[in-house]
């Protein structure tokens, strides 16, 4: 959904009767009835307190990515409030009230950016309306300066705290209406502001979803098959039930969908503690040969021999073929990247009280509302018969945009018939993950008369009943169309069970890693340095549009952003007085992904023993004309970076449908002695601000990659990237 394309309601509410007293309530998509029958339990926005304090609802999850308090500020902006008189709630999931409230594919940015100022807009413009009536002054010559409205003729002024009666029977202007600040006018807006739960974060409170406690709650482990689709053949279940501390043992069954309840045990204990050890105890027995066929072997081996073979086409234009046929020289690459966890530091928990009234659930979730319907069905309830709450998650990067542990979490309570606490160990959370898919690639490139004649792409990627699976496609790289007039993007399917979905930057964080490290093999081929041919690219896509078939996904790309980009990052990084060898190289890559145009340039050290480590990355991203909370983006480019180095370090690999890694000691973390140094560039554009949490990911990956080629002349072909595999080919 792009900003031109999205359209808040036409209606805002507004009433008093917040249980504090006189307040000020605005919110989206209700008229002024629904208000007044219940306003303290509906999708409230703002709420304004005789005292002045001004509290505003994040309607979005937070997952570390800064939303609680980047979406206040938006509101806080256009009401013209002191920054130091908010405070913030996270508000109900409940979308009815309030929308989208999802955490992923950097969209609470673009799909709120106009839509809360509006809030905080409509809400000024009633508050200078309650003004004029307290003052009797006309509204056209109040002023509003930090929650205070001025009469500057009369020096008289009002606090809005004092306005809370009066704006409460006044009718609200059309949301569509309200005129919005001017760029140059911002005072919160562009202004760095500390994330609003970072003092709770460091002195330790309790405000993630682990923490979540509610009086007679048990705590619950739920034992699941090994491979997904085993099912339960025979548990010692009585014995476990005679273990210290436990007070119920049952088995639930799965529905047959991946994205809920599973076959299993569940273990409900007065102490996490006491169902951990009971568990140990647990002597399980599955029917689990569904996954016999399921090994990254067999998957690595079939790729192979699918990628001999002509795949579907995704893209395409002119005649590669005979591009290739009659070039003068060609190169050709196989690229592998690998299944991925992702490991959030905090594991997968949920709490659930069931009632005869209904289900109430503490959940720290991405996508509360994508649960819901799956909770309805297990226990067998109507959707509204759910109220989720919305806790702050440790982490997500994809992970809790899934929702099966909110679903185990309320079908144990249900059957105990107690309030339980769910949590998952390390182990639970690597092996029933919804993997970032592997996949692989055969390149071929052509070369004539210096220039880039044929490029073709063909990828093995996987499926689920027939169909590309979750997280899974490979569709073009938007640079790629650019690269040649003759270029073709094929895939072959490989059918598996492995539960799939998305992960931080999807698709985009391994095509970004095969196509700009190929890209950088076509340099060499062309005797050329790899940042000046992706500048040469780029300029030519600019003096010759090319028109865009449809399927691929390049109509929103504008190669002059990119254009922008690389020049800020030539002269930012040094480029060309940069020197590769000796075991420091230098490495350039680009991607355009999550509507967010990045280069980076990153500088690695390589030793003789192949270990390496980033010193430096060079990051110049174009996301728009406003960085809503500078402080905030800094971090998300910054996590980006780290988090992408740490990705090239791991992966995951099965055994008969079995992920064969567990735990941290079989997935490295990038350690604090391995984060490189990070210089940022955000290059403004005259374009609508969009989200960070995923676009400078991707480059990253290859940008490092590249660097280890120019430091050592070693090529990257397929991650983790280990140092004995440098090392052998440094050798060889």
């Amino acid at each position: 959904m792009d900003d031109a394309s999205f359209k808040p309601s036409r209606r805002l509410f507004l009433a008093s009767g917040l249980a504090t007293g006189s307040a000020l309530v605005v919110g989206f998509g209700f008229d002024a009835v629904a208000a007044s029958e219940g306003a303290t339990r509906l999708g409230d926005y703002v709420a304004i307190a005789p005292d002045g304090v001004v509290t505003i609802r994040a309607k979005n999850p937070e997952i570390g990515q800064g939303i609680k308090t980047m979406l206040p500020m938006l509101i806080a902006e256009e009401m013209d409030v002191a920054w130091e008189q908010v405070r913030i709630e996270t508000a109900p999931a409940d979308e009815k009230r309030f929308g989208a409230q999802f955490a992923g594919g950097s969209m609470s940015t673009p799909m709120n950016y106009e839509p809360m100022r509006r809030v905080g807009a409509a809400t000024r413009a009633v508050l200078i309306e309650a003004a004029a009536v307290v003052l009797k002054k006309p509204a056209a010559e109040l002023t509003i300066e930090a929650g205070v409205v001025h009469h500057k003729a009369s020096r008289t002024k009002v606090p809005y705290g004092k306005l809370v009666a009066a704006a409460a029977i006044l009718k609200l202007p059309d949301p569509a209406s309200v005129t919005l600040k001017p760029d140059s006018a911002f005072t919160i807006i562009g202004k760095s502001k500390g994330g609003y739960d970072s003092p709770a974060i460091v002195e330790g409170k309790p405000i993630f979803g682990i923490d979540v406690a509610v009086p007679g709650m048990k705590y619950a482990v739920f034992v699941k098959p090994p491979v997904y689709g085993a099912k339960l053949k025979s548990a010692n279940i009585d014995v476990i039930k005679a273990l210290k501390g436990v007070t119920h043992v049952f088995t639930l069954q799965g529905s047959g969908d991946f994205h809920s309840l599973q076959d299993g045990v569940a273990i409900v204990a007065d102490k996490w503690w006491y169902a951990k050890a009971a568990r140990d105890q647990l002597e399980i027995v599955w029917d689990d040969a569904v996954g016999s066929p399921h090994d990254s072997a067999t998957y690595a081996a079939k790729a192979k021999e699918l990628a001999k073979t002509k795949g579907a086409s995704v893209a395409s234009n002119g005649d590669t073929d005979a591009a290739l046929s009659k070039a003068a020289k060609k190169i050709e690459a196989w690229y592998e990247a690998p299944f991925l966890a992702h490991v959030p530091m905090e594991p997968q928990n949920c709490t659930a009280k069931v009632t005869a009234d209904g289900v109430e659930i503490w959940a720290p979730t991405q996508a509360p509302a994508w649960g819901r319907p799956h909770v309805a069905k297990a226990l067998g309830i109507s959707e509204d018969k759910i109220t989720i709450h919305m806790i702050r998650c440790g982490g997500g990067f994809g992970r809790r945009l899934e929702n099966d542990y909110m679903v185990e979490a309320a079908a144990i309570a249900q059957k105990a018939g107690v309030p339980v606490k769910l949590v998952w160990t390390r182990e639970d959370d690597v092996a029933y993950d919804y993997f970032r898919p592997g996949n692989y690639h055969r390149f071929e490139a052509a070369i004539e008369g210096g220039k880039i004649t044929a490029y073709k792409a063909r990828a093995v990627t996987f499926a689920r009943d027939g169909k590309v699976a979750q997280g899974a496609g490979i569709g073009p790289h938007d640079f790629v169309p650019l690269i040649s007039p003759n270029y073709v993007l094929e895939q072959h399917l490989i059918e598996t069970l492995i539960p799939t979905g998305y992960l931080r930057a999807p698709s985009s964080n391994a095509l970004g890693f095969v196509h700009e490290c190929f890209l950088d093999e076509i340099a060499g081929a062309l005797n050329k340095d790899p940042f000046t041919l992706r500048q040469e690219i780029v300029e030519a896509a600019i003096a010759s549009p090319r028109p865009v078939k449809d399927g691929e996904r390049g109509p929103s790309y504008e190669p002059k952003r990119l254009k922008a980009v690389l020049e800020t990052l030539r002269t930012r990084s040094g480029w060309d007085a940069a020197k590769s060898g000796n075991g420091i190289g230098y490495g350039v890559a680009t991607y355009f992904s999550h509507r967010g145009y990045f280069a980076e340039v990153a500088k690695v050290k390589v030793d003789d023993d192949g270990n390496w480590k980033v010193l430096k990355v060079w990051v110049v991203g174009d996301v728009g004309r406003t960085i809503i909370n500078p402080t905030g983006a800094a971090n998300q480019v910054e996590g980006s970076v780290m988090d992408g180095i740490g990705e090239m370090m791991s992966e995951i690999t099965f055994d008969k449908g079995r992920a064969v890694q567990s735990n941290f000691q079989d997935i490295p973390m990038i350690r604090m002695s391995q984060a490189p140094h990070i210089d940022l560039h955000f290059e403004l554009s005259d374009n609508g601000p969009t989200g960070l949490g995923e676009p400078a990911l991707p480059p990253v990956i290859p940008a490092v990659c590249n660097a280890i080629f120019a430091a050592t002349g070693v090529r990257v072909r397929k991650l983790p990237l280990l140092p004995e595999t440098i090392a052998k080919a440094a050798r060889t």
